[in-house]
């Protein structure tokens, strides 16, 4: 081997290690920063004419597994999703009340019912009239409070939209801008792993709230398609997604004939194709789980007060003093029951004379498969008149309209606004069973949004340490490989002192 063979032999060698050593120190460096993955590169034996020239080191390359990057991502919003789910419940739940506290729905029209019981042991009695009024007022009190705790969170669902899409938009723009400097570099033969590291974190935030799939190119580019089949544009300059603000009431609702507006992609509302995320989780509260809540709440208010006024006794009535009708459909803005629990209330008569729950608000004739006939007791009757109070303990509080009839069911289906929401239980066939159930059933979606939210925190800490495991800088490993290379150096550099002795040896022998 020729001295010249041998000099660049070690020059190689050197240059090769000295690009490794900076590598495994900026790997050192880089090991608590956020989002960085481990680089490293191989060496490539370089040879002539079957002649041995020593080393190249290749290019850095990212230890990055693209399948497990995007199954981590995937958790991740499911956690964030559960999260937006959990928080805006909660809320409602504790309006609510617990279900072993006594101030539930369902607990305040029993405790309506035990005050008219009460009331029939004595019905002249001035204290227990106004006892029982106060019970029903407690009632319409807790419709109240738990419709505006669903409005409330419906607002903020709607706010929440709003504020994603913009999170949204300014991820997509950073990631545009990411890709165009990778884009750049590769043309350039420079490396991108850095670049790619922040695009892949930032693409991580974009799946919180909105889970897209990244389709890599070979260029350095990349295309992204949201789980609706929505390919998104990435531009640095523009808005890919725009929506408008909105009031949220009772009667607001998304699609043909509503009044919210919806998201729209390049001019088309796309709103139901956007899935998964807070974005997603969003747009699911503000469309089917709330409306539904109001619906319940609203069918069950609206229920208790036909139910007395069928009887003969116009206890519970609506702003406008009227009681709904349930014989039409939820969704018919001429039934009056959209929006009723918001403003149900003791009616002004009832409220002004308590003894009306003796004595009646108004006659009621008699209809076959319906109530039967009942006349109100007149001024100057019996104090002791108890005939209404029988119809309402047993019949408007009960399950049947009639002795062997019972009340038409209470609807499931047909909810909310535009009548497109089902209840996911059968409904019981008495009011406050009823208002019991819808209850349970509201309460525990908290409960299961928090085991969701525990669920896919769970599972996306066992992927984060996976891949940090597989991606990310193990310190103690580095700083063996850092051993090596610097005895690789010194390898490389006593070559060349050898060489550099021998040749100075010959030019003594020439001399």
């Amino acid at each position: 081997m020729s001295l010249d063979l041998a000099f660049g032999i070690a020059r190689n060698g050197l240059l090769a290690t000295q690009r490794a050593l900076a590598n495994v120190a900026q790997n050192i460096t880089n090991a608590e920063t956020p989002g960085y993955t481990r680089k490293s590169a191989t060496a490539i034996a370089l040879t002539t004419n079957g002649m041995p020239l020593g080393v190249r080191l290749g290019e850095a390359q990212r230890h990055v597994d693209a399948a497990l990057t995007a199954e981590r991502d995937s958790r991740g919003a499911e956690a964030a999703a559960a999260t937006v789910r959990e928080r805006l419940l909660a809320g409602i739940e504790a309006v609510h009340g617990a279900t072993d506290a006594g101030d539930s729905l369902g607990d305040t029209i029993a405790a309506l019912r035990s005050s008219l019981t009460g009331l029939r042991g004595s019905p002249g009695d001035t204290g227990l009239q106004r006892d029982a009024a106060q019970a029903a007022m407690t009632v319409a009190t807790r419709f109240n409070e738990v419709a505006e705790a669903v409005g409330d969170a419906r607002q903020q669902a709607q706010d929440g939209i709003l504020e994603e899409v913009q999170r949204i938009n300014a991820g997509l723009r950073q990631i545009a801008d990411l890709t165009t400097l990778i884009k750049g570099d590769t043309v350039r033969g420079l490396p991108t792993g850095d670049l790619e590291d922040q695009r892949d974190m930032a693409l991580s935030r974009l799946s919180e709230s909105l889970p897209v799939q990244a389709l890599h190119q070979s260029d350095g580019g990349l295309v992204l398609v949201t789980r609706g089949g929505l390919g998104l544009a990435l531009d640095p300059r523009g808005d890919a997604l725009s929506s408008e603000m909105a009031t949220i009431g009772p009667s607001s609702f998304h699609g043909a004939g509503g009044t919210i507006p919806g998201i729209t992609l390049g001019g088309v509302d796309v709103t139901r194709q956007l899935v998964g995320g807070r974005l997603g989780e969003y747009i699911n509260l503000r469309d089917s789980t709330l409306p539904r809540y109001q619906a319940e709440l609203d069918v069950a208010a609206s229920q208790l007060a036909s139910r007395f006024n069928a009887q003969g006794l116009t206890l519970f009535t609506g702003s406008s003093g009227t009681v709904p009708d349930v014989s039409l459909g939820y969704s018919d803005p001429t039934g009056g029951q959209i929006g009723f629990a918001n403003q149900i209330r003791i009616s002004a008569a009832v409220a002004t004379n308590p003894a009306l729950l003796r004595d009646g608000t108004h006659d009621v004739v008699d209809t076959p498969g319906g109530p039967t006939g009942f006349t109100t007791n007149p001024a100057g009757g019996p104090s002791g008149f108890a005939t209404l109070l029988d119809r309402i303990i047993d019949h408007s509080l009960g399950e049947a309209v009639r002795d062997g009839t019972s009340w038409a069911p209470i609807p499931s289906g047909g909810l909310g606004p535009d009548g497109s929401l089902s209840s996911p239980f059968i409904p019981a066939r008495s009011v406050e069973a009823y208002a019991a159930t819808l209850t349970g059933a509201q309460t525990a979606d908290r409960a299961a949004a928090t085991a969701a939210r525990a669920r896919a925190e769970g599972l996306k800490a066992g992927l984060d340490a996976r891949f940090q495991n597989e991606s990310g800088v193990d310190p103690d490993a580095e700083v063996a490989a850092l051993i090596k290379l610097q005895n690789a150096y010194a390898a490389n550099a006593r070559v060349m002192t050898t060489a550099q002795q021998m040749w100075d040896a010959l030019q003594g022998v020439g001399r």
